[in-house]
């Protein structure tokens, strides 16, 4: 891309003369214009300097769904400084690795999860004491949000930030059960919103309610696509979802637009009949997306919103949205991920020698063009071994039909996805597997109703122990997401492996399926 291509804190100084009376950003308390929000994004930027960060320098961030985090993403989109977004669910030892792995030079965080970080806070040897910033209630050690940007100017500061500057470092999991750090570009992000602007038939009259967890790549997508063309955005914490709220916020708000995994439409469908009766027709587009959608449930999506436009993604940290399958195609090809999005290049599905694959033939999918990541952090071979002569894959096998349409099969390595968080087994098998009383264990993902799937462990004792016992030992050593709903105990010989040991992770699916 040109060098012409403003980022997202660039837009936000054109926005707020372009569009002096839109509100922004809006929470359950707050309503912030544009003007307002250029002005509070300069304070913070001025701040950021304040604490000696400079371009480059990387920000850790771990704050729920809120008004200050969409601030501190315009703020270092403003400034070059490099935002390190964290998942709110993490604990101790987990922060602690992206923290320092990061190389994060000063920490923002909620006051809910303080804690986390004080149980860490002497080993993050990179974040000076005097760089811990709090949202919300006070404690000692850290500077206050408010009182950091009060005093500060509001002028525009001056950077020389460049579309190919690096702007978000966020992690995903990786098969190792190590979090990979992403790097993606202030062009890779402002190609989404172009395209994603078209692709979906947005404009700046629309008003997108935010409860996707903004510490994922899903939200800077879809969420920072409206404050780039100039639409509104409500924030709503990603920890607090309740169907019946929710309803109401749309009905209150005229809210045009959701990106909402399965987990939350299957409680939305399954809220109290009274409040199913909310007016709702404010909705002009549904995105499903973050995990596998049964077509049931599509069904039943279309059936209670009457007359929206469902799309559903399909795509990665790394990638961006690579496929998109449109309202017009969803009765005709239920189960399908659609098209090439606009701006992909091309997919292509490869055998394991690197041809392609005849349709309806299962290979592993490829996609290129302008929203791939720049990188692996630090980590030079993984990023080589994800592309294959520029083309990058997720890791996921599938199938494109006779229409052109592709189809998800499988996943290539063993992901977990439960309430649309990624879960590696080998994260949490490091952890049951270092238990006292297991000799021997393996995780998979089973179908569930409400999450998608659950974690569920297969694990060969040593020891006696009741398997809820041990599911509550694994709490507080890892994200609650990760902890396993489910514990399966088996003997030795009934763990299948391969003829060099390795556990079939496959065929345990298959054997406790059901």
């Amino acid at each position: 891309m040109g060098s012409c291509w403003l980022n997202l804190g660039q837009i936000l100084k054109i926005n707020a003369k372009k569009f002096p009376q839109t509100i922004a950003l809006k929470d359950a308390d707050r309503t912030f214009t544009y003007p307002e929000t250029n002005r509070r994004v300069n304070k913070l930027a001025h701040s950021l300097r304040a604490l000696g960060l400079s371009k480059g320098d990387k920000v850790a961030v771990l704050l729920e769904n809120s008004i200050e985090i969409v601030e501190l993403y315009l703020a270092t989109a403003k400034t070059g400084i490099i935002i390190v977004p964290i998942n709110f669910r993490l604990v101790g030892r987990e922060i602690e690795y992206i923290a320092n792995n990061s190389d994060a030079r000063a920490f923002f965080v909620h006051d809910a999860f303080a804690d986390n970080v004080e149980a860490v806070k002497e080993d993050l040897a990179g974040i000076p004491a005097d760089r811990y910033v709090i949202v919300g209630n006070a404690r000692q050690g850290y500077l206050e949000y408010e009182d950091l940007i009060s005093d500060a100017p509001d002028s525009e500061p001056d950077a020389d930030v460049k579309p190919e500057d690096a702007w978000i470092l966020i992690y995903t999991s990786g098969t190792t059960g190590k979090p990979k750090g992403v790097v993606r570009s202030h062009e890779s992000h402002v190609a989404f919103y172009l395209i994603n602007a078209i692709d979906f038939g947005f404009n700046e009259k629309d008003i997108c309610l935010n409860i996707m967890p903004l510490c994922h790549i899903n939200s800077t997508f879809f969420t920072f696509t409206f404050l780039y063309i100039g639409a509104s955005v409500y924030i709503h914490p990603a920890m607090s979802f309740m169907a019946e709220e929710i309803l109401k916020i749309i009905e209150q708000e005229k809210i045009t637009f959701i990106s909402l995994i399965p987990t939350h439409y299957n409680l939305i469908l399954n809220a109290p009949d009274h409040a199913k009766k909310r007016h709702v027709g404010s909705i002009r587009k549904l995105l499903c997306s973050s995990a596998p959608v049964r077509k049931s449930m599509k069904l039943a999506i279309m059936d209670f919103f009457k007359g929206v436009q469902l799309y559903e993604g399909y795509g990665s940290t790394e990638a961006g949205i690579v496929t998109v399958l449109k309202p017009e195609d969803q009765m005709r090809k239920l189960g399908s991920i659609g098209h090439e999005s606009l701006g992909t290049e091309f997919v292509k599905i490869l055998d394991p020698e690197g041809n392609v694959v005849d349709p309806g033939e299962v290979g592993e999918l490829f996609s290129r063009g302008p929203m791939l990541f720049d990188e692996y952090y630090k980590l030079p071979e993984k990023t080589a071994a994800s592309f294959q002569n520029g083309w990058f894959s997720a890791g996921d096998m599938a199938r494109q039909d006779e229409d052109g349409f592709y189809e998800i099969v499988d996943r290539k390595d063993n992901m977990i996805i439960t309430g649309g968080e990624n879960v590696y087994p080998s994260e949490v098998e490091e952890v049951i597997g270092s238990h006292p009383a297991v000799y021997d264990a393996a995780v998979i993902g089973l179908p569930d109703s409400k999450w998608g799937e659950r974690v569920v462990a297969v694990v060969v004792l040593k020891d006696t122990i009741d398997a809820q016992t041990l599911i509550n030992d694994c709490k507080g050593q890892m994200a609650g997401y990760k902890v396993p709903k489910q514990i399966i105990i088996i003997k030795d010989h009934q763990m299948p492996r391969t003829p060099t040991g390795k556990i079939l992770h496959r065929k345990l699916r298959e054997d406790h399926g059901e």
